[in-house]
């Protein structure tokens, strides 16, 4: 017997969107290495990717064409890929100086 699933609403990508930004804050607030820091801000940038895309919707708004969220989206994909290359970039070089990619090993940089 075949079962009839619900279809994909908008509430559905904007619970998905939700949950990976939580994710991303609750990584970005509790992991110590930079990597991993890094890869927090990445997911609560794709979260709000998401959430972008859904709200530009063709089923929210039917008067536009739906490429608002989208281009909003590929703004932020390419802000991301550039903060990237300069955290990378940065963690390399603090890791060279000090052997630890470990945050609380920067009390050093202190100003």
């Amino acid at each position: 017997m075949i079962e009839f699933l619900e279809p994909i609403h908008v509430s559905h990508y904007l619970l998905v969107g939700a949950v990976m930004f939580v994710t991303g804050a609750v990584c970005m607030a509790t992991k110590r290495n930079v990597l991993g820091i890094l890869m927090g801000v990445e997911l609560v940038l794709n979260g709000a990717n998401i959430n972008f895309i859904a709200f530009g919707s063709k089923y929210l708004r039917s008067d536009s064409l739906g490429l608002d969220g989208q281009l909003i989206a590929l703004f932020v994909i390419v802000l991301a890929a550039a903060e990237a290359a300069v955290a990378l970039a940065i963690a390399l070089n603090f890791y060279n100086n000090h052997t630890t990619i470990d945050v609380d090993e920067a009390d050093d940089l202190r100003g």
